[in-house]
């Protein structure tokens, strides 16, 4: 097996796009055919404009032509904090290895190079959503689970503001 762990530039944009629709199906357990139409287009705009700014670095891995594998990390600003002065964050996303490449070491030499570029960038705040399977490479590496990070529901908004009887945000 010669694999190529590749950096990700525009030149990839359709093979990055068709990746993410496959993380995407993959991950929430969506059938062949699912329609992806919208996820699609955003995803390629994404990659567009993060690409080119660097706020996403992105790697395919590679067995000749064939995909093997995928992983990215999104950088962002928040404000500093005592614990992350510079205020820098990185978000490993799309990791996936195709079924047929995988406990072959794919998944952490791509989550490795993700973390060198945060690393290189100066960004010592990592954070990642791991799936079940994801899990125990995670936790190997060293990620920890975080217990103070809360999320608001999807469509959370609406709800509460129609059961407390506020006016929903001016959109």
């Amino acid at each position: 097996m010669n694999l190529t762990f590749k950096k990700a530039s525009l030149d990839d944009l359709e093979l990055l796009t068709e990746t993410r629709i496959e993380v995407l199906l993959a991950a929430n357990g969506l059938p062949e055919g699912t329609d992806m139409d919208e996820v699609r287009k955003q995803t390629r705009r994404y990659y567009q404009t993060a690409l080119p700014e660097g706020t996403h670095t992105a790697y395919l891995v590679l067995e000749g032509d064939r995909l093997a594998g995928a992983g990215g990390v999104s950088f962002f600003q928040i404000m500093p904090t005592y614990h992350n002065p510079s205020g820098q964050r990185a978000y490993i996303m799309n990791m996936y290895t195709r079924p047929e490449y995988r406990r072959r070491g794919i998944a952490r030499k791509t989550l490795s190079l993700l973390v060198q570029e945060a690393g290189s960038r100066g960004v010592t705040a990592v954070s990642l959503e791991a799936t079940a399977m994801g899990r125990p490479l995670y936790e190997k590496y060293g990620f920890v689970g975080m217990e103070h990070e809360m999320e608001l529901p999807e469509g959370f908004q609406a709800r509460e503001a129609a059961a407390l009887d506020f006016p929903p945000p001016p959109l």
